[in-house]
């Protein structure tokens, strides 16, 4: 691995390119047939929303966001728009104070009424700030877990947009944690050379054959994971039950599974079908009904104690975090950069979730590929348990830099940036 320029370090004028233009452009990628498929979304396909950002000098910053492929088209619109306050500037100086910039979007007069802080317009918003956060890390020569680790807690914090969380979480609580477990990064760091572990959930996509998720288990088994994720939410609930239990059957009780429902039920649903799938020991129950209801998930987390529900992937921002987190309605954080306002947001999440505490395992609709960043982060800086992080590996093609694994984890990412570069 080549040298990694400290974030201390005085940076040449070739390191600090001034921001001339963003152009924002969507794509979407067909799946291999039942890829993807879970209880709401038979045939998906896989989009981002893109933000280039275009620079004074050779270097240009990348961000995404995710989508299933319809609708892509607005969320580029919408961030072409959002992107005025950032255009001129040069990246160190926006990175300095970079929380208020976000703010400073998010609360864009005349669109903000779209929102606020939710659909299109904070999806667009998160292009924006991954972007930018790509762009900091390529000018630094580093990749972006190392830019994170070593920010000072100060510099860290200014990056954030800690709004509406100041009544348990402000700035002053967000430099306390950070400096309680600065004293024990050492004994997180070797994460870095042995990998984060991952689960696989490309086995069991709801539309494959029975016969296929075994198979498919066999592989991912013989690949070096651990861990693999199931969907479940059919129809006829017995269906799940019994696939579940095969699988149980089939790797025996070492290996961890995961259950996810992609929000098919209601709550009295949602209760009796998660009784009848205990019985095979699922880690955790994602997403089991509609995501906004914090209530429905306090009572499930209450009803299927002490395996945790899952939640994130389709929560909006920090504040509806806030929310589950104080109402105890999430066992698991899955919060996604390119689902939230974008890294900013996720890393206000990730120390939000410090608080209470819950565990942290991003949903990875980026396949992975900034999240592998992020969670090192997670782990080493918060003391975030170093559970496994999510692979989904159908585009790994489009990626200029794609995720490598070996045995089950996660490699530490050697190229500056965050990883988010796509081949258009």
């Amino acid at each position: 691995m080549p040298p990694l320029l400290n974030a201390g370090n005085l940076l040449t004028s070739q390191h600090m390119p001034t921001i001339t233009a963003v152009q924002c452009r969507h794509v979407h990628y067909d799946l291999p047939p039942g890829a993807g498929s879970d209880a709401v979304h038979a045939t998906p396909k896989y989009g981002y929303a893109v933000a280039l950002l275009e620079t004074s000098g050779d270097i240009k910053g990348s961000g995404i966001t995710f989508t299933l492929g319809g609708g892509t088209d607005l969320i580029a619109t919408v961030a072409q728009r959002l992107v005025e306050p950032i255009i001129g500037c040069d990246i160190e100086e926006l990175m300095a104070n970079f929380g208020a910039v976000q703010k400073e979007i998010a609360e864009h007069q005349q669109l903000r009424w779209l929102g606020p802080h939710k659909g299109i317009i904070h999806a667009a918003l998160g292009a924006i700030v991954n972007g930018c956060f790509d762009l900091w890390a390529k000018s630094r020569g580093v990749p972006l877990w190392r830019l994170l680790l070593d920010l000072t807690d100060e510099e860290l914090v200014r990056t954030l947009d800690l709004s509406y969380l100041e009544d348990v979480l402000d700035g002053d609580e967000a430099l306390k944690i950070l400096a309680e477990h600065r004293l024990t990064r050492g004994e997180r760091e070797p994460v870095i050379q042995s990998g984060y572990p991952s689960y696989d959930t490309s086995v069991g996509w709801l539309g494959y054959s029975d016969e296929h998720v075994r198979d498919n288990v066999k592989g991912a088994l013989d690949e070096g994971f651990t861990a693999i994720k199931l969907k479940v939410g059919s129809a006829d609930v017995e269906r799940d039950v019994r696939r579940t239990h095969a699988i149980r059957e089939q790797v025996g009780p070492e290996v961890t599974i995961m259950l996810d429902a992609n929000q098919a039920w209601s709550l009295p649903t949602a209760i009796e079908a998660c009784e009848k799938l205990l019985g095979m020991q699922p880690f955790w129950i994602e997403e089991p009904t509609q995501p906004d209801d914090v209530f429905a998930h306090q009572a499930l987390a209450r009803a299927l104690a002490p395996v945790p529900v899952a939640v994130g992937e389709c929560i909006h921002n920090r504040v509806v975090f806030k929310n589950f987190l104080q109402a105890k309605a999430m066992g698991i954080v899955q919060a996604d950069c390119t689902r939230v306002g974008g890294i900013g947001e996720y890393l206000a999440i990730a120390l939000l979730a410090c608080k209470y505490p819950v565990r942290v395992v991003p949903h990875a609709g980026d396949m992975g590929q900034i999240h592998r960043h992020l969670v090192l982060f997670n782990h080493i800086a918060l003391g975030h348990e170093k559970l496994f992080l999510e692979s989904i590996p159908h585009l790994r093609e489009h990626f200029v830099n794609p995720a490598k694994l070996e045995n089950g984890h996660y490699l530490a990412p050697e190229e500056p940036g965050a990883s988010s570069d796509l081949k258009l």
